[in-house]
């Protein structure tokens, strides 16, 4: 008796009623109630039409009882629809002291004694790599120990940074006395990056105003050479970039980290940036004395080659917390920027073992928001704004012991974020397919 229909003329058997698979909240091409069998059970459920009413009545027969009918909720339709819609670019529906507040007072506190403890811990480890080394003087321990004091390097420049943030501590002759004597050991003139790096915060997000890894417009990029391009656009020569934007800054930038009179820096900041550039020029004096002393193939080995691992590590940290997630992030100009939209594009990211040599730079959202926390702190506040934040923070990929994972998101950047428009005060990064060639760039 199942699909038969009662008419006037007698029984006749039932037309076959197709549907159109559902692909929205509302749909036209259904009738208005129809009993369908679960796959998972003899159960049936309803499903509803908002058209109204049909002069088409069928009646499919089951011999199962009849249940009830589930229908799926609109708040999760709701939730579904909001997830998929999600604009980054669009104000968020909380404000700095939000997030300030969800942080706990002690992450706020900055103890000198343990910040020079780190201090103490990462010098006396470069200075034991240096001497095993010497000591050791073979092949096998030399690519092991560039690799490591290399790192080490970098780990220098993170505790120099939190000087240049005040973060290390509340008395600004110690932040600036630590910071000189780590950051001249590797070549980096303490006030001229600290002051171009308080730009960067302060403009964090900005096309123009941005400082270091800020996109070009397309006019700027098309007016760069090709020397230029392949250089700045090709791996692993972009990652080796830090100590010519020390000379001559970015791209549509002039200026200099070592002149005062540089566009970066104001006429009462002059002494301080000579200041900076005479304890670099001693550092550099004293490297030129050494190849005397031990000779310049042993210097190569002990310094040259774990500078420029520090330099990569660098490049490749600064650019992968402003570059590279799956989903494109805006950037803003004129009245479409503010200070919190420009720091939530920033990114946090997992180094694995990296993380605590590196004292948690990737921590990086939050420190962008607050630079005032030290870095030991940073993880707890993190994760106490996680909740405040919401969509606006993206979790980043956990690592394996060493952060390989980064290798392919670097290289998938690098490839795809080539400039953004001239116009528009939210702008994406575009991709020139004409610069290695046929490239695939993933649609977003």
């Amino acid at each position: 008796m199942a699909n038969l229909v009662l008419s006037e003329c007698g029984i006749r058997p039932l037309p076959r009623i197709y549907t159109t698979p559902r692909s929205n909240f509302i749909s036209y091409n259904k009738p208005i109630f129809s009993f369908r069998q679960s796959p998972s059970s003899s159960n049936t459920s309803l499903r509803l039409n908002s058209r109204g009413l049909t002069k088409n009545w069928a009646l499919k027969v089951s011999t199962t009882p009849l249940t009830t009918p589930t229908i799926e909720s609109p708040l999760e339709e709701e939730e579904e629809e909001e997830e998929e819609r999600f604009d980054a670019g669009a104000p968020p529906p909380f404000n700095l002291a939000d997030i300030r507040a969800a942080i706990p007072k002690h992450c706020w506190v900055k103890n000198p004694w343990k910040s020079m403890s780190y201090v103490v811990r990462d010098v006396a480890i470069v200075f034991a790599l240096a001497a095993g080394a010497a000591y050791l003087n073979n092949w096998i321990v030399w690519p092991l120990y560039w690799i490591a004091q290399g790192t080490m390097f970098w780990a220098l420049f993170v505790l120099g940074h939190d000087c240049g943030h005040g973060s290390f501590s509340n008395d600004q002759r110690l932040n600036s006395v630590v910071g000189h004597l780590l950051h001249s050991s590797i070549l980096v003139p303490y006030h001229g990056w600290r002051i171009s790096h308080r730009t960067h915060h302060q403009n964090h997000g900005h096309v123009e105003n941005d400082e270091s890894w800020h996109p070009m417009n397309e006019k700027i990029y098309q007016s760069l050479d090709k020397p230029t391009r392949f250089f700045r656009f090709t791996l692993p020569l972009v990652m080796l970039a830090y100590p010519f934007y020390l000379w001559a800054r970015s791209p549509g930038k002039k200026g200099s980290h070592y002149h005062p009179d540089s566009d970066l820096f104001l006429p009462k900041e002059r002494k301080d940036v000579l200041t900076s550039t005479a304890c670099w020029t001693a550092m550099a004096a004293l490297l030129v004395c050494l190849n005397f002393v031990m000779g310049p193939v042993q210097m190569i080995k002990l310094y040259a080659i774990p500078y420029w691992i520090n330099v990569m590590w660098l490049d490749f940290v600064t650019y992968l917390h402003h570059h590279g997630h799956e989903d494109k992030l805006p950037w803003y100009r004129g009245k479409e920027w503010s200070y919190l939209r420009g720091g939530l594009t920033t990114l946090d990211r997992d180094y694995g073992v990296i993380n605590n040599i590196h004292h948690d730079i990737g921590t990086h959202v939050i420190h962008h928001l607050f630079p005032q926390i030290p870095h030991y702190h940073l993880v707890e506040a993190t994760e106490a704004a996680k909740p405040v934040l919401g969509k606006y923070y993206r979790e980043p990929d956990k690592s394996g012991p060493l952060p390989l994972h980064l290798l392919e998101i670097l290289s998938k950047s690098i490839k795809e974020d080539h400039y953004v428009s001239d116009e528009g005060e939210i702008v994406y990064y575009k991709a020139d397919p004409s610069l290695y060639g046929e490239i695939k760039v993933s649609a977003n």
